[in-house]
């Protein structure tokens, strides 16, 4: 780990001067947000009869559900995704325009391969846990169980990448619309919304992946465009935001959780509703309103230090940490349910929670020491020519299509000799393939030059 921080601070000394550090900041926030509130939120326990539930925090506890209004920050990733990419687009139009090459499909290409490739270990490891599992005669239930769980963060990149394929569209709307593009994706959100709620059509809601998540994602243009460098203009899109969220859960039919609660009729998140839209503003509003209070802050060099180090290394937090997780629930289990006889609320329970989040700490480090280079691991995309833009697209598709299904129905497989679902895990490896990139493009490439 000193290793890893001394290269963080080579690179923040690095860093120019004109580098937006709250951003940066906000990115690596948000992720940490995000893994202590599914560490908070799993809450197994063994009940009276011996056997281990799968207790879920903001199902026994109500008013815990609260909370998700400040661990939900998915759309504070988005937001600083909108950022990010006008910044980079903009910049790949600029070489475009001087004749020194800047396609969509080198840029975007260069996207799918920064945020998959650190996906190919998680995915190989737990479908080798799946098969080796399935082999030894573990109870299918409890091996598709912990799969799942250990594999649900991947449900975001396939959106993440879907918004991101759609930046040159959104880019050149925003640069024409300004803030009415916002406004058009936040119409289609309502419309989409009545015909879910008020209406019944089946399966329409899934449209708001788009339109919620994008609209976010244009307020990042709207940020770097200097939108909000006014502080009662933030503060107003903050007050504003917030109050349509009291009316829409509080008044409305929406629920107060901003994540799917066991049971509940609505979710918030899966697909994204208007009160996930307006938790966005609410957010976007008060992390930019802060961010010259921010950006002071992070003139101190440790703290940027800390920065750059935790967005190296942010994927593999991100797509391990439930792996940790199941690791510490699995040995608890081993040694005899040590620490799980506290039922999920209880005073007991709560005072147990910091030794728990140093447990999963303990067991996320060495997977971050053996999988953050994955990160850092790029090779040129077909070695260096442009990618044609059907095989791009395909290729999306396909990455898309694996990690939806890998969060959704899980890649361990009832049935089955293998005990593993080996058409969801190969379509991300087949996706990369056509794109041009991963383990199954090098295989390819070295049968082609055998």
């Amino acid at each position: 780990m000193l290793m890893m921080w001394n290269k963080a601070r080579e690179m923040a000394e690095l860093a120019p001067p004109e580098r937006n550090r709250w951003v940066d900041f906000l990115r690596a926030l948000s992720i940490m947000a995000v893994v202590s509130g599914h560490w908070l939120v799993a809450a197994p326990y063994i009940d009276a009869q011996g056997t281990v539930q799968g207790g879920h925090l903001l199902g026994i506890l109500p008013w815990s559900q609260w909370l998700t209004w400040g661990f939900q920050v998915m759309p504070i990733f988005f937001l600083v995704g909108g950022y990010s990419n006008a910044m980079s687009w903009s910049a790949q139009l600029r070489k475009a325009e001087e004749g020194k090459g800047g396609s969509y499909a080198d840029w975007f290409a260069s996207r799918i391969q920064r945020l998959i490739n650190p996906v190919f270990p998680v995915l190989l490891l737990w479908a080798g846990f799946a098969f080796v599992a399935t082999q030894f005669g573990m109870d299918r239930e409890n091996v598709k169980m912990a799969t799942f769980l250990a594999l649900i963060p991947v449900w975001f990149l396939a959106v993440y990448l879907l918004v991101t394929a759609f930046t040159p569209i959104a880019f050149k709307a925003w640069s024409r619309f300004g803030i009415w593009s916002f406004a058009c994706l936040a119409a289609c959100a309502v419309l989409i919304d009545w015909l879910t709620l008020a209406r019944g059509v089946p399966y329409v809601n899934f449209l708001n992946f788009l339109f919620v998540w994008v609209g976010i994602h244009q307020l990042g243009f709207a940020w770097r465009d200097g939108r909000f460098d006014s502080l009662p203009r933030a503060l107003a899109w903050f007050a504003g935001g917030l109050a349509l969220l009291v009316g829409l859960t509080v008044y409305g039919p929406y629920p107060i959780a901003m994540i799917g609660v066991p049971g509940a009729a609505i979710t918030n998140s899966m697909p994204p509703t208007l009160a996930l839209l307006a938790l966005g503003v609410t957010q976007a509003g008060l992390v930019l309103a802060l961010e010259p209070w921010g950006r002071k802050m992070l003139a101190n060099m440790r703290l940027w230090t800390l920065t750059v180090l935790m967005n190296g290394m942010i994927m593999t937090i991100y797509l391990w940490h439930l792996t940790a997780f199941v690791l510490v629930m699995v040995a608890a289990w081993l040694l005899g349910g040590v620490g799980l006889n506290a039922y999920p609320g209880t005073q007991a329970w709560w005072l147990a929670r910091p030794v728990w989040f140093a447990l999963y700490i303990a067991a996320l480090l060495p997977l971050i020491a053996i999988f953050a280079r994955y990160e850092r691991a790029f090779g040129p995309v077909r070695d260096g020519r442009p990618v044609p833009r059907a095989r791009l697209v395909s290729g999306l598709l396909l990455i898309c299509l694996g990690l939806a299904m890998t969060a959704a129905i899980s890649i361990a497989s009832p049935e089955g000799i293998t005990g593993v679902r080996l058409w969801v895990v190969a379509l991300p490896f087949a996706g990369a393939a056509l794109v041009g990139f991963g383990p199954l493009y090098r295989w390819i490439k070295a049968r082609q030059n055998a």
